[in-house]
C-alpha cells in the first residue's frame, strides 16, 4: 500500500504556481495572488495568481485567435486523436492528479483514485464522439430544384466555470466536448481548488494541445468568474454550482446573448420504500449523503422512509454514520474527509444547530468533528436528524455537508407530492424490491435523473442535469455535444 502521506509532502512544497494562457505560463496582471491551503490542516499547499477582468480579456482573446486560426483546420479524426492521446496521458498520471485533488479539495484518496473509470471514459468517450459530428440532407417543398441540408458547426469560445467540488471530472466534463467539437476554452476554476486543474492543462499541453485552445485563468469569483460570464467575446457559457450564483451568470449572459448551461444546486429525495431490502439500503442511502463529505450538488439529502421500516432503518443508518471513519484525505482508511473551508464548516454548524431549535432529533453525528489528529482542518461528523418535517430548514435548504434529514411517509402519493415540494430538480433515488412501485415512482419524480437501488451512477453516454431551480442544459451523452454545437441550415438552387 502506497504511503500517501509521504508522498503529499513532495507534491506542492508551498512554491508557486502560474495560469495558462495561449499555451503560456503567466501571472496575473495585477501581480496578485492567492494562497490554496490544505483544508484537512490548513498546510499552505502553494500560491496561484489572482487573476481578474484584465486576464480575462487576455484569455478569450487567445481562444479566439485559436478558434478562428489552427484549431479550426483540425479534423475530426485528430480532434478524436488528440483527446485520446489526453486519455493516455491522465491515465499514466493518474495517482498524481487524485492526490493534488486530496490535498487541494479534500476528498478521500480512495475515493478520487476510484474515478479513473469515469474520467478516463469521458475522454475516450469524447474523442467518440468527435468523429460522430454530422447534418442532415432534408427535403423540402420550396418550388424548383432547392437543395436543402444543414451542418454542425462549434460554437465557438466556450466560457467554463467549475465549482471545487470535483476538479478533476469537472474540468474534464467541460474541457473534452469542447474539444471533440472544435471549441476553444477559458477555464476559471473555484479560488478554493485551482491547482489540480492547472495540473491539468499542462498535462493537456504535453499531449499536443495547441496553443489557446484551452487557457485556465485562476482568481475569485467576483472578479475573474463575473468577467467570464459577462464577457461579449465569449459564445458560451457553462457553470456548474450554486443556484444563486447560476443565476447572475445567467443575467450576465445577456448582454451579448450567450448560450448558457447551468448545472446547479438540489436538494435531492431518496425514497425507502416498505419493501426495499435494508440491508442493501442503508449503507448506499448513507453514503448518497456523505460521500464527499456532502459536498456534492446530488446529495440525496431528504430520506423519505415507509413508517413501516422508519424506526429500524434509521437505528441502522445512525450505526453506520458512527462508524465512518473521519480524517484526512491522504489516509487510506479515511472515509470522511474535510470540509473545503472554516467558512463552509461554519455554514454547515449552523444548520447542525439549526435542526434541534427547529425540533429535530440528533441520532448521530451533529457537531464538528475535533481531535489531535484533525487539528487544523475542518470537519463535520456525518450527521443524522430523525424527526424532521418538510418545513424545517434542514428538510428545505442545500446544506453542502453530511447532514441526512430523515421523515417518515405513509403512501407513495403522499410521497411523490412531497418529494417534489421543492424548487429543485436535480437527482433522486428509489428503493424497493418491487419492480412496479419503482417504476411509478421513477416517472413521477421531477428530476434530472433516478436511480433505482443505487444511487451516484454517472457515465460518460448518459445525460445528466437538472430541471426547475437545478438548472437546465446537459452534461453527458450524445445531449452534451449538442449544448457545444450550432445547426446551420444551407440551401442551393440547382437551377
Amino acid at each position: 500500500m502506497k504511503d500517501w502521506t509521504a508522498l503529499a509532502t513532495d507534491l506542492y512544497r508551498g512554491e508557486h504556481r502560474q495560469m495558462f494562457i495561449d499555451g503560456k505560463w503567466c501571472e496575473a496582471q495585477s501581480g496578485k495572488t492567492l494562497e490554496a491551503r490544505n483544508p484537512a490542516n490548513g498546510a499552505l499547499l502553494a500560491t496561484v495568481p489572482q487573476g481578474d477582468g484584465a486576464d480575462i480579456d487576455k484569455a478569450v482573446a487567445a481562444a479566439r485567435k485559436a478558434f478562428e486560426g489552427p484549431w479550426s483546420k483540425f479534423t475530426p479524426f485528430e480532434r478524436q486523436a488528440l483527446l485520446l492521446r489526453i486519455a493516455d496521458k491522465f491515465e499514466a498520471e493518474w495517482e498524481t492528479l487524485c492526490l493534488s485533488d486530496t490535498l487541494d479539495m479534500g476528498m478521500p484518496i480512495q475515493r478520487t483514485l476510484a474515478n479513473s473509470r469515469r474520467v478516463l471514459g469521458m475522454l475516450r468517450f469524447y474523442a467518440g464522439q468527435a468523429v460522430m459530428i454530422h447534418g442532415s440532407t432534408i427535403p423540402n417543398s420550396f418550388p424548383g430544384e432547392i437543395y436543402s441540408s444543414t451542418v454542425r458547426e462549434p460554437v465557438g469560445v466556450v466560457g467554463a466555470i467549475i465549482p471545487w467540488n470535483a476538479p478533476i471530472a469537472g474540468s474534464v466534463w467541460k474541457i473534452a466536448p469542447a474539444i471533440a467539437t472544435g471549441c476553444t476554452v477559458v477555464l476559471k476554476p473555484s479560488e478554493e481548488a485551482s491547482l489540480t486543474v492547472l495540473m491539468i492543462a499542462r498535462l493537456m499541453q504535453e499531449a499536443g494541445l495547441p496553443d489557446g485552445v484551452l487557457n485556465i485563468v485562476t482568481g475569485r469569483g467576483d472578479e475573474a468568474g463575473a468577467a467570464l460570464a459577462a464577457h461579449p467575446g465569449v459564445d458560451k457559457i457553462v457553470f456548474t454550482g450554486s443556484t444563486a450564483t447560476g443565476q447572475a451568470i445567467a443575467r450576465a449572459a445577456t448582454g451579448n446573448l450567450k448560450r448558457v448551461s447551468l448545472e446547479l444546486g438540489g436538494k435531492s429525495p431518496v425514497i425507502v420504500c416498505k419493501d426495499a431490502d435494508i440491508d442493501k439500503a442503508v449503507p448506499v442511502a448513507a453514503m448518497a449523503v456523505f460521500a464527499n463529505s456532502g459536498q456534492i450538488c446530488i446529495a440525496g439529502s431528504r430520506l423519505f422512509v415507509a413508517r413501516e421500516i422508519h424506526d429500524e432503518f434509521l437505528r441502522r443508518l445512525a450505526d453506520f454514520a458512527n462508524g465512518l471513519k473521519i480524517g484526512h484525505g491522504v489516509a487510506a482508511d479515511t472515509d470522511i474527509g474535510p470540509i473545503i473551508s472554516a467558512r463552509q464548516a461554519e455554514r454547515i454548524a449552523g444548520y447542525l444547530a439549526a435542526g434541534p431549535n427547529e425540533g429535530a432529533q440528533v441520532l448521530a453525528g451533529g457537531a464538528k468533528a475535533e481531535g489531535p489528529d484533525l487539528a487544523g482542518g475542518h470537519y463535520i461528523q456525518p450527521t443524522v436528524f430523525g424527526g424532521v418535517t418538510d418545513q424545517m430548514s434542514v428538510a428545505r435548504e442545500e446544506i453542502f455537508g453530511p447532514v441526512i434529514s430523515a421523515l417518515p411517509f405513509d403512501t407513495l402519493d403522499e410521497v411523490v407530492t412531497r418529494a417534489n415540494a421543492t424548487p429543485y430538480g436535480l437527482a433522486a433515488g428509489v428503493f424497493s424490491t418491487h419492480l412496479g412501485t419503482a417504476h411509478k415512482l421513477a416517472n413521477r419524480l421531477k428530476a434530472g435523473s433516478v436511480w433505482v437501488n443505487m444511487y451516484h451512477a454517472i457515465d460518460p453516454a448518459v445525460p445528466f442535469g437538472g430541471v426547475k431551480m437545478s438548472g437546465y442544459g446537459r452534461e453527458g451523452g450524445t445531449e452534451h455535444m449538442e449544448e457545444y454545437l450550432d445547426t446551420k441550415a444551407i440551401w442551393i438552387n440547382a437551377d
